[in-house]
């Protein structure tokens, strides 16, 4: 499946986010990329402000654009706000759930251990990144996989007290989705009335 594997710090300064984690190449070059990304740009329109939103959610969560549709679709029939279900489903995915618990530094990182089979749900192994996490499943880490380098380093310090939809098992080394979270605790900066606008003309 076709992933961006280009720049990341490219990605950042169009749209002036760490959208890819903590990026140190915003702090210096705050501007967008390109031969006169420093000068002064344009007033971007309605439908291009609409349109880099969906394109930052997108970036941010790993999701190709027949995915996120799909998703938006399902959130549209969904009873409750369709933006903020959208963003819901999101969260919920099993790589960003891993992500979120700290397992893995970022979400690709965190879509790497879940390809390669490295992850848990409920006792059971799981390889596939878009899987939806229910409330009350238990995402861990695989017993053979638990003295991993990457997952040591990336669960060293980590404040799992930050996310209140998850509860984290120290000794287990394993997490428990409680509930799907709620839009004001959801730390991205994305404005999801954008995405639900455009994709409704």
């Amino acid at each position: 499946m076709a992933r961006y594997i280009g720049p990341k710090s490219r990605i950042a300064r169009r749209f002036g986010e760490p959208i890819f984690g903590a990026d140190k190449v915003l702090a210096k070059k705050n501007f967008p990329p390109g031969q006169h990304g420093n000068n002064r740009r344009r007033k971007v329109s309605e439908y291009g402000a609409q349109l880099a939103e969906k394109q930052k959610a997108k970036y941010t969560y790993g999701v190709l654009e027949r995915q996120f549709r799909n998703l938006f679709d399902k959130a549209a029939k969904a009873d409750g706000i369709t933006g903020e279900v959208l963003l819901q489903s999101l969260e919920s995915r099993l790589d960003n759930v891993v992500f979120r618990l700290g397992i893995a530094p970022t979400r690709a990182a965190a879509r790497q251990l879940v390809s390669h089979k490295h992850i848990v749900v409920n006792g059971n192994v799981v390889g596939i990144a878009s899987y939806q996490v229910k409330a009350g499943d238990v995402v861990g880490v695989r017993e053979k996989a638990k003295s991993l380098e990457v997952i040591e380093a990336a669960l060293a310090g980590f404040n799992h007290s930050k996310y209140p939809w998850l509860e984290w098992d120290e000794n287990a080394k394993c997490g428990k989705f409680l509930h799907r979270p709620d839009r004001a605790d959801i730390p991205e900066n994305i404005k999801e009335q954008l995405i639900v606008e455009l994709y409704s003309k």
